[in-house]
């Protein structure tokens, strides 16, 4: 849906009902930003697969965020977003802000395809959302009292999706300098291990963490969530190539673009928690 405003103009937010996208569309709302959600539901509908759909979306639309579905490392991506960004610059859309994916060669080919002449494009690069916890695929195992997960005792700094909307939304405004990559972290390291300590401790019942291969988890998410092969053979490469301590460091870029130190684990885990996150 589209808000209305003569001060401000429109910014389309595509995966606008996701992680981050619905918290880039709920701050420019509350900034006074005319926002128009990008998604198969959304009016005008928008869908990555048939560019039939993105000008109607696109019209008067000054800037983008764009949360690439079904993911940045898909093979196909970086042609569908470079045909999209070219599309948008002929429309008049000046700046356009891709959420990507840090540590993955994999990603490169779909930032270098936002960057079209015309448009300001600015990638930000994240890492595991603290929010994968409780809106993602990891709360299942939260509510059993264990996390399996193919990542060891790899080290992962853990942000979050908060911190990564408001670095988006600077962006598409220009209130930070635009062409630029953001390699987006929390402030401190953990494995996942701590991290299911840290919710228990906020939820006062036994959460662990259980290790699994890469292999295991891909088949599994093929057999009990009915993903196609294809894509659990992705998603087990794409395992195998994050969790390997490639991003066990940290950045300052949440705090050089937002002035303040990124959200703690510690403080989303006691939050969640007192929302009702994991009530289940």
């Amino acid at each position: 849906m589209t808000t209305q405003n003569t001060e401000h103009p429109t910014v389309l937010v595509l995966g606008g009902t996701g992680k981050t996208g619905r918290r880039v569309a709920d701050r420019l709302s509350r900034a006074g930003h005319p926002v128009r959600i990008g998604s198969r539901s959304g009016e005008p509908p928008f869908d990555w697969a048939d560019p039939r759909t993105w000008e109607p979306a696109l019209a008067g639309a000054a800037a983008a965020y764009l949360a690439y579905y079904p993911d940045v490392c898909d093979p196909g991506a970086a042609a569908t977003l470079r045909a999209f960004a070219e599309r948008a610059a002929e429309r008049g859309t000046r700046r356009l802000v891709l959420l990507s994916a840090r540590g993955v060669a994999a990603a490169l080919p779909a930032e270098e395809a936002v960057r079209v002449s015309g448009v300001t494009a600015t990638v930000l690069r994240a890492s595991w959302f603290f929010q994968n916890f409780d809106e993602g695929v990891l709360r299942d195992g939260v509510l059993d009292g264990e996390i399996v997960f193919p990542a060891g005792d790899v080290k992962e700094p853990f942000v979050d999706a908060d911190d990564i909307a408001e670095v988006a939304v600077a962006a598409l405004t220009g209130d930070v300098p635009g062409d630029r990559t953001y390699e987006i972290t929390g402030p401190r390291l953990l494995t996942f291990a701590e991290a299911a300590a840290e919710i228990a401790g906020a939820t006062g019942r036994p959460v662990r963490y259980a290790p699994v291969s890469a292999e295991s988890y891909g088949a599994a998410l093929v057999r009990d969530h009915g993903l196609p092969d294809e894509l659990g053979a992705f998603l087990t490469e794409l395992f195998v190539t994050l969790l390997d301590g490639r991003n066990a460091h940290l950045t300052d870029d949440v705090r050089r673009v937002l002035g303040r130190e990124p959200g703690d684990f510690a403080d989303y885990a006691r939050r969640a928690a007192r929302g009702g996150a994991w009530a289940g």
